[in-house]
């Protein structure tokens, strides 16, 4: 097997929503209601009942060369086109090699947060649906085979949340985004029977529960003064927490057949994690009550938990310790960690020492089985691999070269000094006053 061989299906990505993406899905009723973007101090901002919700190009710094990030977007312009422009972006997993992927709301909060908490739950509601009609049918559909379609829920009200995931799964969505908190959001914690209609719907219909680090427990920065890259460093382990409480909570033995995703989490450190997590069972369970039916918490972790990283050398020499059928990769397209145009050859260099087998569960087969995805039959498996995808690309012209000069916030540097949690926090507070209405 060599790279060109590879086929690669990436589990996490981000779309930058276009600013007409609500128009056409949102019901008449409300028409006139839905978010939409404007410009606001030189910005392009969200607006959703007069709520600046998000600026849509946070982070969106693919293309840029390195040296220029954090010149955080403004707007549209600021942005490599493939962000936002659905053309754009097949052309872009084409010259990274990439056959499928999983695209991650932008504007609506990465699990869909930014609408549980509008006033009105009907047009709420509504929006949430529109977003789901607009990813399916504009993003996803508009190249067949080329992406795995993703959901959001309102999590105010479990019996519509169910209701959508069947209308959703019945068009062939099995992939649902959620917080891997939500009490963070004011919402009830994963322990209750508030969200049992959801789980019961997810698990009835096939619905993978995609938690992305961030959306509910977040690494927490240390100090001002700390250096941005101590936060950075622990943003996906951060997920741990999560990691920790879903697997005590008691959905598992209820419905059997659900499965969570830890989206962006990585894999290298479950080995530790799981040993600690039976270490806890065996030696407190005679006071805590702890139950997992005769099995091990590392056996429900195996059994119900996908995992997915970007990079992660370490991880991938220690599979014997995980589930191997259970591994998954992510590319992180737009963002600052993605390895785009570079993904198949940093992809390549960590997982060649594998066998031929393994290498095709983690880089596709495994996607492809959990979240009900086959491309491959669509699309000929000799029209799916790297090699294949990056003629096609170079075919097309697609332009892979450091984009210079992009536009944005640039951020004040002390060339003497890190940048420091302090500098980050201070330009992020400076943005929400600039959006605020």
């Amino acid at each position: 097997m060599q790279l060109d061989d590879v086929i690669l299906v990436s589990v996490d990505d981000h779309a930058i929503e276009p600013a007409n993406c609500f128009t056409r899905h949102m019901p008449e009723k409300f028409k006139g209601r839905e978010p939409r973007v404007e410009a606001v101090n030189g910005r392009d901002v969200w607006v959703f009942e007069d709520q600046a919700t998000g600026y849509m190009g946070l982070n969106s710094v693919v293309g840029r060369p390195k040296e220029e990030y954090g010149m955080e977007p403004l707007g549209y312009d600021h942005m490599r086109k493939g962000t936002w422009d659905i053309k754009s972006r097949v052309e872009d997993m084409d010259a990274n090699g990439i056959l499928g992927s999983m695209c991650f709301p932008t504007f609506p909060g990465f699990s869909g947060q930014r609408f549980q908490t509008i006033p009105d739950k009907a047009v709420s509601l509504a929006a949430i649906q529109a977003y789901n009609d607009w990813h399916l049918e504009d993003w996803c559909n508009a190249a067949p085979g080329r992406f795995i379609p993703l959901m959001m829920i309102p999590w105010f009200d479990p019996q519509a949340a169910a209701k959508e995931i069947k209308r959703m799964a019945d068009r062939g969505v099995h992939a649902m985004t959620l917080s891997d908190n939500p009490t963070v959001h004011g919402y009830p914690s994963i322990h209750n029977e508030h969200w049992d209609p959801i789980w019961k719907a997810c698990s009835d219909n096939n619905v993978v529960i995609c938690c992305h680090i961030g959306t509910g427990v977040k690494a927490q920065h240390a100090s001002d003064e700390s250096p941005i890259d101590a936060w950075i460093t622990s943003m996906p382990i951060s997920i741990a927490n999560s990691a920790a409480d879903w697997l005590w909570a008691p959905m598992w033995k209820k419905y059997p057949n659900l499965r969570m995703a830890l989206s962006e989490g990585g894999i290298g450190w479950i080995p530790y994690f799981l040993e600690r997590a039976n270490f806890t069972h065996n030696h407190h369970n005679a006071w805590t009550n702890s139950n997992f039916n005769g099995q091990q918490p590392s056996d429900f972790f195996n059994k119900h938990i996908i995992t997915c990283y970007i990079e992660d050398a370490f991880g991938l020499q220690n599979l014997d310790a995980i589930n191997v059928d259970m591994v998954t990769w992510e590319c992180d397209y737009p963002h600052s960690d993605c390895t785009w145009p570079n993904s198949a050859e940093i992809f390549w260099e960590q997982a060649k020492h594998l066998d031929e087998t393994t290498i095709n569960k983690i880089s596709h087969l495994n996607a492809m089985r959990e979240f009900s995805y086959d491309p491959l039959s669509l699309l000929g498996r000799e029209n799916c691999t790297v090699g294949a995808l990056r003629s096609k690309a170079k075919a097309a012209g697609v332009d892979t070269s450091p984009a210079l000069g992009m536009g944005g916030a640039a951020p004040k540097r002390d060339a003497k000094k890190p940048v420091t949690s302090g500098d980050i926090n201070s330009m992020f507070a400076s943005a929400d006053a600039q959006t605020a209405l």
